[in-house]
């Protein structure tokens, strides 16, 4: 992997790792359009850790007070009712879908579900999902109102992002709409939610990194890098955006790409 390689991935992960258009999906086809090797699983779960950092500084505040909720509450079960241990307990349950998940199928996550057209048939198919969520949602709930039911569903929505394509903060936005929580609620726990799941995907993966299988150490660090940048941008941004703005946009986008992905692998032009 050249530096131009690092440095284009890095800004491609920090910028579609929250837009709900699937950060794994667009590190895979990027290089495809480019003419370059696929990076690999590994790589892509190393560089998201830059993306994850992004998210620990944004959110720094909630996920300190979320901690201290949880930890107090471990403590004294008097204070277990807190809205900040109740996120704490939510967050752990909703981490255990993708964990189990992406142990037994890690395999197939790392080979057979990244081929081309099957991430750009997720692609448009998600964005249906998407567009429903949108329809039908009330979005007249809060934070405050979470249940453990919402964030064991929202979590299960989670794993569904081991398939390249589905985009993990589109499938728990979704899943947050179809529970009628508004849009920046949604998003919120979304970002919350995707610490714990992709903190431990990348440490796992860490021992990939310069061992010849995948890129190397000096590439990764500056994708990794480059990602918390964009990616901290791209929370800002997007948080703004869904304070007004619905998430069909991104359907639209996705299923576009989708179309085009699908068409140029059927024809060989990309592999």
């Amino acid at each position: 992997m050249t530096a131009l390689q690092a440095i284009v991935e890095g800004i491609v992960q920090g910028l579609t790792e929250f837009l709900p258009i699937s950060s794994t999906a667009h590190l895979r086809i990027v290089p495809a359009f480019l003419g370059w090797d696929d990076p690999g699983a590994a790589f892509t779960a190393v560089v998201q850790l830059g993306t994850m950092l992004a998210v620990v500084t944004y959110f720094r505040a909630d996920l300190w007070n979320i901690a201290r909720g949880w930890a107090a509450g471990l403590r004294d079960p008097s204070r277990r009712r807190t809205e900040e241990s109740r996120l704490g307990w939510y967050i752990v349950v909703g981490t255990i879908p993708i964990a189990i998940l992406g142990l037994v199928f890690k395999d197939p996550i790392e080979n057979e579900f990244r081929t081309l057209e099957l991430i750009g048939s997720a692609l448009i198919v998600f964005s249906l999902v998407i567009l429903a969520a949108e329809r039908v949602s009330r979005r007249d709930r809060g934070l405050d109102a979470m249940t453990a039911r919402d964030g064991l569903l929202i979590g299960c929505a989670q794993a569904l992002a081991l398939v390249p394509g589905v985009s993990r903060s589109g499938a728990t936005i979704t899943a947050g709409l179809f529970l009628n929580f508004d849009r920046t609620t949604a998003a919120r726990y979304s970002f919350l939610l995707s610490v714990p799941a992709v903190v431990l995907s990348g440490l796992f993966e860490l021992r990939h990194v310069g061992d010849g299988s995948g890129a190397p150490v000096g590439a990764t660090i500056v994708a990794t890098a480059l990602a918390f940048v964009t990616g901290y941008a791209a929370i800002a941004w997007l948080l703004r955006w869904l304070a007004h703005h619905s998430i069909a946009i991104f359907a639209a986008y996705r299923m576009a790409l989708g179309a085009i992905v699908i068409a140029l692998a059927a024809t060989n032009v990309i592999s």
